[in-house]
Parts: structure tokens; sequence; C-alpha cells
């Protein structure tokens, strides 16, 4: 590839040495492209014919991801729209992998936009805990949460504020952090032309300054025994092994965790570090002349101790309304019967006109600039409630009284996805429109026909 910065070039070439010839022919090669299944969607079963679809093949470092063929356009398919994968460059899903939330614990997805990671660790969650997204810029906020509403994550709060802000609502609250951070983009280097013409040394340093800044707001939201991943898609030591180097030495109270070496990823080097630290050995790199993969670096950091305290922050105010509260209680037991993890629950808030389900043990997020407080519910209307997009993207087929089943290959589910009304003769009522078992939305039966109520804002030709 022609047009890589002269300074860059002189850079890889003292950094890989022999290496550095192989290093630069992957720029001549075709991009790796990669999606990763939804277990929120359902599990390895269900995805196969998924996999036979579009021809996929593993991902090494990440169970639930694939590489499809340039040929192949699964942004394209009606699983897209149903939150059944997200398309996701291969390398970006190893953070996730080595960080491996649970369900039921308290994750931070720090810089989340476009919502690659924050999906992949609302999948492993599997709904059980809580899961804040946060993005500082708020048109890449929106995407954020759209996406986590097309993913049917139910237990994600999507907020647009600076990682300082956030700070006050949750020191020493987090079980895991996830720290993607904003970085020169020499790994999209091969994608991205715009990456390669605004690189210059200087804003990696820039960059290198804003990522110390960003740990250390991270540092005081982890718990004590609370694990951090740090990555980004650059390969400046500078930014990698050189901003761990500088957080290790401010923070000794932080160390670099042994974790497992995941198939296709290289340990990180001591000698590209300023201190040349031993521990530095245990943070890793994907080369994209070595594996398929443009390019990263990840480490992860443990914070001494083994505390997990009780939640003890001020909970939000819940829905007061009791009429309310009644309808809503009646509407999901109309619709979606099945659901039991709706059942019995409290946390339901009113946000402008919209009804909220909270995740547990989200605190009061008054003075925060929140776009989504959970799982999108209903919306009020003038005497009646109607059920959210949200609330569909988060169901599965069984849990709903009402189904109209279309094919991934069918026609009918591209003019739903259009926006356009369906010939159906089923009950009258709310019904879950789902291809290949996939939740895509709500339909409304009437009169022999099924009324589409596929958000406006979603709608395009497939």
């Amino acid at each position: 590839m022609t047009g890589l910065p002269e300074a860059f070039v002189e850079r890889m070439k003292k950094l890989l040495g022999e290496e550095y010839e192989a290093f630069a022919g992957s720029y001549e090669q075709e991009r790796s492209q990669g999606l990763r299944m939804n277990y929120l969607k359902g599990g390895n079963e269900e995805f196969q014919k998924i996999v036979s679809r579009f021809d996929l093949k593993p991902v090494p470092w990440t169970e639930e991801g694939f590489y499809y063929g340039g040929d192949q356009r699964p942004g394209k398919s009606p699983y897209h729209e149903a939150g059944a994968y997200y398309i996701q460059e291969p390398s970006a899903m190893a953070a996730v992998s080595l960080l491996d939330p649970r369900p039921g614990e308290r994750i931070l997805d720090l810089c989340a936009a476009p919502g690659g990671k924050t999906s992949h660790a609302a999948s492993r969650m599997r709904g059980e805990g809580l899961l804040v997204s946060n993005e500082i810029h708020p048109a890449r906020a929106r995407i954020l949460s759209q996406n986590i509403e097309r993913m049917g994550c139910r237990n994600t709060v999507a907020v647009c504020a600076a990682p300082a802000d956030l700070v006050p609502w949750f020191p020493g609250f987090f079980d895991r952090i996830i720290v993607d951070a904003p970085c020169s983009g020499e790994g999209m280097f091969r994608k991205d032309e715009e990456a390669r013409t605004q690189w210059s040394p200087e804003n990696v340093a820039l960059c290198a300054g804003r990522q110390q800044e960003i740990l250390n707001y991270a540092a005081s939201m982890l718990r004590p025994g609370g694990m951090l991943v740090y990555s980004t898609c650059t390969f400046a030591p500078e930014e990698d092994e050189g901003t761990v180097d500088r957080f290790l030495a401010s923070h000794e109270e932080f160390s670099v965790a042994e974790a497992p070496l995941l198939p296709g990823l290289s340990k990180g080097r001591p000698e590209w570090t300023e201190s040349g630290r031993s521990s530095i050995s245990s943070s890793f790199r994907i080369w994209p002349h070595r594996t398929e993969g443009e390019g990263h670096y990840l480490a992860l950091l443990k914070k001494e101790g083994e505390e997990r305290r009780k939640f003890s922050g001020r909970m939000p105010v819940y829905l007061r309304d009791k009429t309310l509260k009644k309808g809503l209680e009646e509407m999901l037991k109309e619709i979606c019967p099945g659901a039991e993890w709706l059942r019995d629950r409290e946390e339901w808030i009113l946000f402008g006109e919209q009804i909220y389900l909270l995740p547990e043990e989200m605190p009061d997020f008054s003075g925060l600039k929140v776009l989504r407080p959970g799982l999108h519910v209903a919306s009020v209307r003038k005497n009646r409630l109607e059920p959210a997009h949200g609330l569909a993207a988060a169901l599965k087929e069984e849990e709903a009284s009402r189904i109209c089943r279309l094919g991934e290959m069918e026609e009918a589910a591209r003019k739903y996805i259009n926006g356009e009304t369906l010939p159906f003769g089923g009950e009258k009522g709310w019904t879950l429109v789902t291809v290949d078992g996939y939740s895509l939305g709500w339909g409304k039966q009437a009169g022999g026909v099924l009324k589409n109520h596929y958000p406006k804002g979603l709608r395009r030709l497939l």
C-alpha cells in the first residue's frame, strides 16, 4: 500500500525488524471482515442456519465470532436488523473475550460507540446485572443507543458524558471496565484512508496523554478486586505498552493480570515500554501479518483487593402512578405472558412519555445525560399504552402471545423492514414479528392485515 506515513514506516521497521516486510505486505491484502453472534437472541444451535447461510469461519480468539468473505453482505439481511449478530472488525472482538464479563456483574464500557464491545458484553451477561455504556460525543452516543436496542440488550444504560463526570456516581462501583481508548488508529490504515492522512507523531503523543487521563478516571470507578481491559487499535508503543506502564507507575494498587493467551494473539514486548517492566509481557497484540485481523493491543489490569460492596447509592424514583403501573402490567400480561423476567419488577420509571425498566442497582442518574435508562418497554399515549420497539427486540418467540413468522429469504421480511403492511390472518392485537425465530418488531393485526409498527427511523430498503 502506498501512502503510509513516512514516520510510521520508519518506526514500524525498527519495531518489527525482519518481520516488517510481511507486515507491510498485509496492506496489499483484503481487510478482514467479521460478525459476532448475539447470545441474547439464541445459542449455537440456532446460529447454525446463519453460519451456513453466509459460509462463515471462526475467529480464533472469540467463540461467538466469525469471518465472512468480501462478496457477502450480512448487513443486508433481516437477521442483521433482528440483532442476531453484530458486524464487527475481528480484532475488536478480543477485548471482551479477554475481560470475560459474567451474568450479574456491574460492567462499564467507558468509550463505547458505536456499540460493538457493549453488545458483546451484554451478550455474555445474558441480560443479568448492570451494564453502563458511555460515549462522550452526542451523535455517536445516539448510534450507540440504537445498537443497544437492536441487539435486545435489556440490562444496559446508555449515557453521554465525559469520563470525569461519571466518577461521582460510580466510585469503586464496577466489577469490570472496558476502556477501548481513542487512539491514533494505526490498525485502521488498511480500511480507512482518513486514518492515514490524519496520522502524525504529534497525534500519537496527544492520544497517549488522553488515554492516561481516561484510565485514571476508570481506575477510580473500579472496585477492589475488579478487572479492567485496556485496548487500542494502534501499533504505537507509546499508546500501548507505554500507556499501561505509566498507569502502573502511578497506580500501585494495579497490576497486569496473568491471563490465558487467546489463540491468534501475541505477547506484548517489555522493551517497548518506558521502564521495561517485565509484567507488560502479559499484555497482548494482534498483528495483521500473523493472523486475520486489522490489529489491536490489549492489557488486562487488576485492582488489588477483593471487596465488592453492596449497592448503597441513592435509587431513582420508580413509577408511582398506580393506574399507569397497573395498565403496564396488564399490557405485558396480554402481549408477552411468557416473559417471566418482566414479572414482579419494581424498577419501572417514566422517562418523559416513555416507560423503561431499569437494570437492578442502577443508581439515581439525576444530572447525568442519559439517552437510554434501560429497556424501553412502552410509550404513553392518550388513554393507552403502546409496546415499545425495544421490548420487541428483547423478546423471544416463546414469550409472546401472538407471532407473525417470516423467513429470512422471504419478500415479506423485507417488506416489513421497509415499513409496508402485510396480509395476516391471525388473532387481533399486538403481534411479535420474527424472522426465522429472531424478533424484528411489532405489528398490529386488524381486518386481515398486519399494520406495520417498525420504527420509521429504522426502515430501509434491503
